[in-house]
């Protein structure tokens, strides 16, 4: 990658890490801390917020008729969705060791925090672990589809990409096939900035 690249690159991340920081203020303002992953909220927030509690008589009368009959539409989604995770699981399993790719870590990308909100009823608590499952999975599949991609043909598309993965960033140029030829099995194994983000995570997890 030429230096320009490289500092649009840097730029990126270091506004990922502001905006991160940002979103980490909240924790004071909604008075709730993560400590070992859990989530504590301060015993006068959790009487607050069942105080904001609709009850379930409320919430379903309340609720849109199109969207109850929606609901065996979007539920039915769970079932391919429960498959593809497993399929790719397995697959990661297998054969990332085999690749010599950095495995994904799982509880990255799919997190189901939200179901200990106290002014979620139970149906806000189920859609929630739904919607958390199903994102999350996505992110995880296209995370583990990224790696392989990089490892297999990290050739950068001609047309302009509404959206790019995280490793998008390591391949080669469309139509560089001099830089595909010489320095592929370079860039097979090129995953060492995931490798120091988890070392670096690690290590802030231990200053927690």
């Amino acid at each position: 990658m030429d230096n320009k690249v490289n500092e649009i690159l840097a730029k990126i991340i270091q506004l990922e890490y502001e905006l991160q920081l940002e979103f980490e203020k909240r924790n004071i303002k909604f008075s709730y801390q993560v400590i070992n992953n859990k989530i504590r909220f301060a015993a006068e927030t959790i009487e607050k917020h069942k105080l904001k509690l609709v009850n379930l008589r409320q919430y379903i009368t309340g609720a849109s008729r199109l969207n109850i009959a929606t609901i065996p539409i979007i539920w039915i989604c769970i079932i391919p969705a429960i498959i593809m995770d497993i399929f790719v699981s397995f697959y990661h399993a297998v054969c990332f060791p085999v690749y010599g790719i950095p495995k994904v870590k799982r509880s990255d990308y799919i997190n189901l925090d939200r179901r200990f909100l106290q002014y979620l009823n139970v149906i806000e608590k189920i859609n929630c672990v739904f919607c958390g499952y199903f994102n999350g999975l996505i992110s995880y599949v296209q995370e583990i589809a990224a790696r392989t991609e990089q490892y297999w043909c990290p050739i950068k598309h001609a047309r302009r990409m509404k959206a790019i993965h995280s490793r998008y960033k390591m391949f080669f140029d469309y139509g560089d096939a001099e830089a595909f030829r010489n320095n592929l099995p370079e860039t097979r194994k090129a995953f060492s900035d995931l490798i120091n983000a988890n070392e670096n995570a690690n290590h802030d997890a231990e200053k927690v």
